[in-house]
């Protein structure tokens, strides 16, 4: 069982205020906070809604057993900067990279044993933790264009208005969600 992420280096904004402006055709700079608060929204958004990290960032999460590290929580990932647990006379750690192989397959991550490894008895009720680079290194062109889209119309239409059932928004993400 994965326990909930804990973001330790936080991710930048994948788009610029000056990104956004232009998608919104805006030449002043009266609004840029405006800009600011509605690109993290964007993000957080785009981010719940594909189930991804879209910026890179380092991330700590804790699981009850190597077998969960299967299927990692949060892809895409780009690398693995330390695994620690607890063995079984209590003392704490660090997983050898020599064990372990990391699958990084797009959306779908795994750590897996290396041939001829096992993984390390634990103290039972101790956590794994994982720390780990998660998001994409440079993110695809449509997830940038629905975030400007989506940045764009949430500065026109201020008010709230019905959403459309499907929108090009909707269109330019749905390759890019995680377990959907």
């Amino acid at each position: 069982m994965w326990y909930p992420p804990k973001v330790t280096t936080p991710p930048t904004e994948p788009v610029t205020v000056a990104e956004a402006k232009r998608q919104s055709v805006v030449l002043h700079d009266d609004d840029n906070a405006l800009f600011e608060a509605l690109i993290a929204a964007a993000r957080d958004h785009v981010e719940r809604y594909c189930g991804t990290p879209l910026a890179a960032q380092t991330i700590e999460v804790k699981c009850d057993s190597f077998c969960d590290m299967a299927r990692l929580p949060l892809a895409p990932a780009q690398s693995v900067t330390s695994i620690s647990y607890v063995d079984t006379d209590g003392a704490t750690q660090a997983l050898a990279t020599s064990v372990y192989d990391e699958r990084f397959d797009g959306l779908e991550a795994a750590i897996v044993t290396k041939y001829g490894q096992h993984w390390p008895a634990i103290r039972p009720g101790s956590r794994i933790i994982l720390t780990a680079v998660v998001g994409y290194a440079d993110l695809p062109a449509s997830i940038k264009h629905a975030m400007l889209l989506w940045i764009a119309d949430a500065y026109e239409n201020r008010e709230n208005d019905a959403a459309p059932a499907w929108s090009a928004f909707d269109a330019l993400l749905c390759n890019h969600r995680r377990g959907a």
